[in-house]
């Protein structure tokens, strides 16, 4: 039996109006996430989540929460988790049906972050995360800095997908078999992120602090650690106009005027019945990791 969900005050405004974009309320929210739910559905299950929640729009601070150890419904599948301390536990909520992603969005979850993991096998990752960040709106430059780290990816014999995040930049995304640990996985994206950044030590960059960066786009593989998160494949970021994490197609980035926050809440469900989800079969392509790690090494020698 599916479960009931009770929606409420789905006219509250999340996204005010503004001289480019129309008021966005709750109610709307909760519409896009429940027609994109068969196609969100497949890339978070087993995954625990962060819900990145707004109760009072955009405009108000929100909220980062991961522990819902009394807050989730008796239906909503959950995992607990140690925390990193090692000092009690975590509870994370996990979707495995699409129900799940409309009782989120009347939480006034706007984000949703995944881990690189699913259940039952949490300490290995099922994909490499490359995290595109700008320094400026330089989008050329990031554009130019996927398709290195592709180049790379494929290189190896594995499948790179793209995906904006619906802010400034991109994720690159490798997926795995699961058959090595966070801190091999992370060794293995930092080599490759070397590599990248040696192909244009100009325009790219691996240094964390923001003031180091001089102006160039950061490589950054420090999301597939352990309980690090992205952000889940169309998922609606907390912004003017309510611009979503998109999957692309390769091609896709040789559009002009691209924008890594060109798709929104309002547009999305329509490109969906027209293109399909590029990241459908995604986890066909997953490679083991081990036997890529002296083809790794050779590229760097």
């Amino acid at each position: 039996m599916k479960p009931n969900v009770s929606i409420t005050h789905p006219d509250r405004v999340l996204f005010p109006a503004s001289d480019t974009h129309e008021a966005i309320t709750k109610g709307d929210l909760i519409d896009y996430y429940a027609e994109l739910a068969p196609v969100m559905v497949p890339h978070l299950d087993g995954r625990p989540l962060t819900l990145t929640r707004f109760p009072g729009g955009i405009d108000e601070e929100g909220f980062i929460q991961q522990n819902f150890a009394a807050a989730l419904p008796d239906w909503m599948d959950r995992v607990e988790v140690a925390r990193k301390s090692g000092e009690g536990t975590v509870v994370h909520p996990v979707v495995t049906r699409e129900e799940a992603l409309v009782w989120a969005a009347n939480q006034d979850c706007i984000t949703l972050h995944s881990w690189s993991s699913r259940r039952p096998h949490l300490d290995t990752p099922d994909r490499l995360i490359f995290d595109l960040d700008p320094a400026d709106d330089d989008f050329a430059v990031v554009r130019a800095t996927a398709r290195s780290v592709a180049d790379v990816v494929q290189e190896l014999g594995m499948t790179a997908y793209v995906q904006t995040t619906g802010s400034r930049g991109l994720h690159i995304v490798a997926p795995l078999r699961g058959d090595a640990d966070f801190d091999t996985a992370r060794e293995f994206a930092s080599t490759i992120a070397g590599l990248v950044v040696d192909d244009d030590p100009l325009h790219r960059t691996r240094e964390i602090r923001k003031a180091g960066r001089g102006g160039r786009v950061y490589v950054d593989v420090m999301r597939n650690a352990y309980g690090q998160t992205g952000v889940a494949p169309y998922a609606v970021r907390a912004r003017a106009g309510a611009p979503v994490a998109l999957p692309l197609e390769w091609d896709e980035l040789d559009i002009p005027g691209i924008r890594p926050d060109g798709w929104t809440l309002r547009d999305v469900p329509k490109r969906m019945c027209e293109r399909g989800d590029p990241w459908a079969d995604m986890y066909r392509q997953a490679c083991a990791l081990a036997p890529l790690r002296d083809r790794l090494a050779k590229l760097g020698a």
